[in-house]
């Protein structure tokens, strides 16, 4: 089953740089709704938290303090097949390797500090929303994504 709905993150060297702007056109320019969107600074609690796979990895520390260094946006993107989607259009973890047009390729400054990150799968990107927005915080998405966080509530 492919879902409609992935999160998006503008990291801090993208929001610094002044790229925020032009990233949500390129979102927008490509099909994705935009139901939800925040500005906000994480913790080193909150960074540790969402980043908590890549606990014990040597880049875990250094990726919790790069994103605690400044303000990001999270979004709540939605599209048929959103996580694919959205990771089509983010391009390559390494800017390097990512296709032209791509947001990595043109903002992203270097594999760890890559501008943007989004969803893996259908099951992390329900994971990661709810970790950044409550239901009541997502407009316009219908039924089917409070059913899902109603579903993920009652597994825990």
């Amino acid at each position: 089953m492919t879902g409609k709905h992935t999160l998006m993150l503008i990291k801090p060297n993208a929001v610094k740089n002044g790229y925020a702007h032009e990233i949500f056109l390129m979102v927008h320019n490509n099909g994705f709704k935009i139901l939800a969107q925040k500005k906000l600074q994480l913790s080193e609690r909150e960074a540790q938290a969402f980043y908590r796979v890549h606990a014990g990895k040597p880049f875990f520390q250094g990726l919790v303090e790069f994103m605690t260094s400044g303000p990001i946006y999270a979004a709540v993107l939605e599209k048929e097949n959103a996580v694919t989607e959205w990771r089509t259009l983010m391009g390559a973890t390494d800017p390097a390797k990512a296709a032209e047009g791509t947001v990595r390729k043109k903002y992203a400054e270097s594999v760890q500090h890559n501008a943007v990150h989004g969803s893996d799968s259908d099951e992390n990107a329900l994971n990661e929303i709810f970790f950044f927005f409550s239901a009541r915080e997502i407009v316009n998405a219908g039924g089917d994504i409070y059913q899902l966080h109603d579903i993920l509530k009652n597994e825990q």
